[in-house]
């Protein structure tokens, strides 16, 4: 964990790409972010944060979706996601509290999330229950693809925030 800013802004660039890295899985958006160091304050790097979010094609978007759990695996889910990274357990421990019926939604739904947009649910979980992420997945299936895209990436820009933040407390 970087403690500082200017602990962030003096790394080494490899060093500083990896630590992007946990906060986003968009190899585009962690070279970015590398390459405007140094931050002045940390509002600027989270102002230039989405700023290069924004500025990224939807290829870099999904690129990003695909470093994270797949909601929707029963077993994962039970297992406290054991695969992935201490922040996305916490991000989404509310599922361990979940209850049979409310992981079977969450799991079929995601099924037929990633057949109908081609990616995983994406859905920033810090703060809400199993029951609300499977709420919020089902109330999105309906939309058309560029909507919900659109969607996706609004939630990841949420979690890269909230990682970034974990980066430098």
């Amino acid at each position: 964990m970087i403690t500082t800013l200017d602990a962030l802004n003096k790394l080494p660039a490899a060093d500083a790409l990896d630590a992007f890295s946990l906060c986003c899985g968009a190899r585009a958006w962690a070279i970015e972010m590398v390459r405007r160091r140094p931050y002045a304050s940390k509002q600027v790097l989270l102002e230039t944060a989405d700023a290069v979010w924004s500025s990224l094609s939807p290829e870099d978007w999904r690129e990003a979706f695909t470093h994270h759990p797949k909601i929707g695996d029963i077993d994962d889910l039970r297992a406290k996601f054991s695969s992935t990274s201490a922040w996305a357990e916490g991000e989404q421990s509310s599922v361990n509290e979940a209850n049979e019926a409310v992981l079977q939604r969450l799991a079929q739904g995601n099924a037929v999330y990633e057949v109908k947009f081609g990616f995983i649910f994406i859905v920033c979980a810090t703060g809400k229950s199993a029951a609300e992420m499977a709420d919020l997945l089902e109330s999105r299936l309906p939309n058309d693809p560029d909507t919900e895209l659109a969607i996706a990436a609004e939630e990841q820009r949420k979690i890269t925030r909230i990682r970034l933040e974990k980066l430098m407390p």
